[in-house]
């Protein structure tokens, strides 16, 4: 294999620059860092924090310090949100990592078809992987946001992986893929188009759909919640450019005129 050249580089670097790890709600600082570590043995620079559980020095502490082992960088320039669609704002694909079975199925990837598809789908746009709690793993709210569900295939008496290690076989899938030419070449072509609808665009049209819903007697407000999670997995499903989604909010407005659109 010939060296990369000045191009080959430059258009590794930009892939690799749209490509976030998303850590909910770690609750250890030492994690954090590990991950982050992680992150820049793999060329990796851009994580987003959703309320990382801290302590009085913040969650780039000591120990945070410390188990980045010289990644500190990273956890200067990391973003911190309130919410996960938050964190997600601009991502056209969003995997989310859980060894959690779940009553209502998602599309799975293992490892290596998940760095395959980050990396082909960041040479159009932002891209990113969601790490739940060290505990509980993401919630299926949380895994309603993501387009496809990760899993690392453990030992099933034995499936829990501290988050960093997670991160790092994904960071190496990352790497792995980010060399060879034919990245997207197991995707089907709708997957790469550059004009596919964001998180928070998505987001926004489920919140106008469920609301609709709600307002022509389809949906109870109180009893919805499975309701909702299903049409999110359908709508990622089918991954709508943005006009497809402004043609569907558009037929929600005219099911109920006399409605404003909150978002």
């Amino acid at each position: 294999m010939r060296p990369p050249g000045d191009a080959d580089q430059a258009r590794q670097g930009a892939i690799l620059a749209r490509i976030r790890f998303v850590l909910v709600a770690t609750s250890l600082s030492g994690n954090i860092g590990a991950v982050a570590r992680a992150m820049k043995n793999m060329g990796l620079s851009r994580m987003a924090l959703v309320r990382p559980k801290a302590g009085a020095g913040g969650f780039a502490d000591a120990e945070a310090l410390a188990r980045a082992a010289g990644a500190d960088d990273l956890l200067q320039i990391a973003s911190v949100h309130l919410t996960l669609p938050e964190a997600l704002a601009g991502c056209r694909l969003v995997l989310g990592s859980s060894a959690r079975l779940r009553s209502l199925q998602w599309p799975v990837l293992d490892p290596a078809a998940a760095g395959a598809r980050l990396v082909a789908e960041a040479a159009q746009g932002d891209v990113a992987l969601v790490l739940g709690r060290e505990s509980t793993g993401l919630s299926n709210d949380e895994l309603a946001c993501c387009h496809y569900l990760v899993q690392i295939p453990t030992d099933p008496d034995f499936s829990s992986l501290n988050i960093a290690a997670a991160a790092q076989v994904f960071a190496y899938e990352v790497r792995r893929h980010l060399f060879e030419a034919d990245a997207a070449a197991d995707l089907h072509p709708e997957d790469t188009r550059p004009d596919l609808a964001t998180a928070e665009e998505m987001d926004g049209f489920h919140q106008h759909l469920m609301r609709t819903l709600i307002q022509i007697g389809y949906a109870d407000a109180e009893q919805c919640a499975t309701l909702s999670r299903r049409l999110r997995r359908l709508f990622h499903r089918a991954r709508p450019d943005r006009t497809e989604l402004n043609i569907l909010r558009g037929v929600l407005a005219k099911l109920t005129p006399g409605s404003c659109r909150a978002d």
